[in-house]
């Protein structure tokens, strides 16, 4: 399968990449007027060029006037080699300096140098400009790579050029991509009969037509009408390709450079992100914490602040993980290359790679975060996973949150969640949503969560155990249901509580009645076997008693738990030996009458008022039986 490759020229103001893109493809990718009225590149253009070997490969060629160096850092995003552009008239000059931090910063390997305008010079001089060269290059990735002197004007050394292009994307190694479909805006307008079309090189993951797309982080979504590939229509395009894509009924106002389109619900909205920074050694003085900063990654440029985790200031050449605070969020992907560039006056001081993509306030020179930052710069796929896992606590990660997240290749990352879940490294909470809880989280929990039952146990002897409503209650900030769900299985297995339907106990936990409270037990127990349907209130059992009301009431909500006595309602209690009898007795009357009427129940009792009512909601609210109007049926088949 051909290879998908973007070339792009890189390079100072007037030093002929424009007119070396026009010499190899005849394309003139200069468009705008200003930028024909004024010879100069100004927006990013676009060509495409076919190799003598029939490799198909993408230009950018990126302005270089510093005024527009954020339309070069927009074009570099993508970018798999690069032609750094030197007029041999004029050697190496600031803007050919910054655009090599920039490509270096940006994690591009590959590519050669061409040496322009060698009609205007002489022998001697277009020496100078090779040492020159030489000089420049040393300790950067163009160090050893071809440097090629070239003629726009002639066209001397442009076969030359090609074949080294050639070998160049020949042997470039298979570019890592995610399987993520991510197209970063550099361009949008309006064709009269087509509507809206939006331009970028697409850096990963695969369009189709018919395909929804949303446009992030505005989080509008159209439908891919179209799309072209180096000008041809095309079904689907796949990553390393400029691509152009025509959207049914989205408005040109509804997207913009910066802006980056992918597969709806897939990418995460962040204003803070932490990163690996290097500070590059041409700065003139140490880099402050909390430095205001301009943000570039993909096409977008968002101002924020750079915060230093672990130290006050970052020396020039200097490496350190950082957290970056924007004003406007952005959506990353782990290990996204972006580029920093000072506020005012506006320069390139920095860059690397996304750590964490979706991250949140950290506190300066926590160990936690140091270690768990440290470990994503390492290969190791579970101590990511777990990182990322452990800031998100009882909440955990969805499996598609955990691509964007992690930047693992899908197969490895189900292979790891599979192999972690096995360890109980971590747990799914959520099967339907894949949602993924840490652990150490869980454990943790779990001790919080058998520590309170114990303090419960104490606090209440003679429960039989805590309503597992009321357990809950006293961990607010989680409500979600499955989470205590699989918790209190997963006690349960490990035969650490005991959960009978509403209640939850720890397993060792046994009722221990002191000698007195045996002595209560009974005389309680025998009041309320006595007086069946016309018991007394608890209230005067305790006077009568002569009790101390918690201590009684301790014993009654044991015998309520034993199930030796029935609780109705405004503080009568009922021996369930006569409730049980009185529900037979109502369930034969209602299967024989189909409804019965509260004089009829009444009679049927044979107590009064002040017992009917409590008796016949009780059995309402037990669901045994309905009111329908002014009689009640039984609400079940029985």
């Amino acid at each position: 399968m051909e290879k998908n490759i973007i070339l792009g020229t890189a390079g100072h103001i007037d030093h002929g990449k424009t007119s070396l893109v026009k010499a190899l493809t005849g394309i003139e990718t200069d468009r705008l007027k200003e930028e024909k009225e004024r010879g100069i590149t100004i927006e990013l253009g676009f060509a495409s060029l076919d190799l003598p070997n029939g490799q198909h490969i993408g230009i950018v060629d990126m302005p270089g006037h510093e005024k527009f160096v954020k339309n070069m850092v927009a074009g570099s995003s993508g970018i798999d080699v690069v032609t750094m552009v030197i007029a041999a008239d004029e050697g190496v000059m600031p803007q050919t300096r910054e655009h090599m931090e920039i490509c270096n910063l940006m994690g591009i390997k590959h590519g050669m140098v061409a040496l322009t305008k060698i009609d205007m010079v002489d022998e001697d001089l277009l020496e100078l400009a090779l040492e020159d060269i030489n000089d420049f290059v040393r300790d950067t990735f163009l160090e050893d790579k071809p440097v090629i002197p070239v003629s726009s004007v002639t066209n001397e050394g442009l076969d030359k050029f090609t074949k080294t292009l050639e070998s160049i994307c020949e042997n470039l190694p298979e570019r890592k991509y995610s399987p993520i479909f991510r197209l970063p805006v550099d361009r949008v307008f309006s064709m009269k009969g087509f509507g809206t079309v939006i331009t970028g090189t697409l850096t990963s993951g695969s369009i189709n037509v018919g395909d929804d797309i949303m446009v992030y982080p505005r989080k509008v979504i159209s439908k891919v009408r179209g799309i072209q590939v180096h000008s041809s229509r095309v079904d689907t395009a796949g990553p390393g390709t400029r691509t152009a894509i025509n959207f049914q009924g989205l408005d040109k106002e509804s997207v913009s450079r910066g802006d980056i389109l992918s597969t709806p619900g897939t990418l995460i909205e962040s204003y803070m992100l932490d990163a690996h920074f290097h500070y590059l050694k041409s700065n003139g003085k140490p880099l402050k914490n909390r430095t205001k900063i301009r943000f570039h990654s993909g096409t977008s440029e968002i101002p924020g602040y750079l915060v230093l985790l672990d130290r006050e200031e970052l020396l020039p050449g200097d490496d350190a993980n950082v957290q970056f605070r924007l004003e406007s969020p952005v959506c990353c992907i782990k290990d996204d290359r972006y580029v920093i560039r000072s506020y005012s006056p506006v320069k390139t001081i920095g860059g690397g790679a996304i750590l964490n993509p979706a991250s949140q306030k950290h506190k300066l020179f926590d160990e936690k975060v140091k270690n768990g930052l440290a470990n994503l710069l390492l290969d190791d796929n579970d101590k990511i996973i777990s990182f990322f896992l452990s800031l998100k606590g009882f909440q955990g990660l969805s499996f598609s949150h955990l691509r964007v997240m992690t930047n693992i290749p899908d197969k490895k990352l189900t292979a790891s969640l599979q192999k972690m879940l096995a360890k109980q490294q971590i747990i799914m909470t959520d099967k339907e949503k894949q949602i993924y809880v840490s652990g150490a989280f869980f454990d943790g929990f779990k001790d919080k969560l058998i520590n309170k039952l114990e303090t419960y146990h104490k606090e209440n002897p003679l429960k039989e155990g805590m309503p597992t409503q009321e357990l809950k209650s006293k961990f607010q900030y989680i409500d979600d249901a499955k989470f205590f769900n699989i918790l209190f299985t997963k006690l349960s297995r490990e035969k650490l509580i005991v959960l009978d339907k509403n209640i939850i106990k720890l397993s060792g936990h046994k009722i221990a009645l002191k000698v007195d409270q045996h002595e209560v037990k009974g005389k309680i127990k025998k009041i309320y076997q006595k007086s069946g349907l016309t018991p007394p209130f608890f209230r005067t059992v305790c006077q009568d008693l002569d009790l101390d009301k918690k201590n009684a009431k301790d014993v009654l909500h044991m015998l309520i738990d034993e199930k030796c006595i029935v609780k109705t309602k405004d503080d009568l209690y009922f021996d369930a030996r006569e409730i049980e009898k009185l529900e037979q007795k109502l369930i034969a009357f209602l299967k024989e009458k189909e409804s019965i009427t509260t004089p009829e129940f009444k009679a049927m009792t044979g107590v009064s008022r002040k017992y009917v009512i409590p008796l016949i909601e009780y059995f309402d609210s037990i669901n045994l039986t309905i009111r329908v109007g002014d009689t009640r049926q039984l609400r079940r088949k029985i």
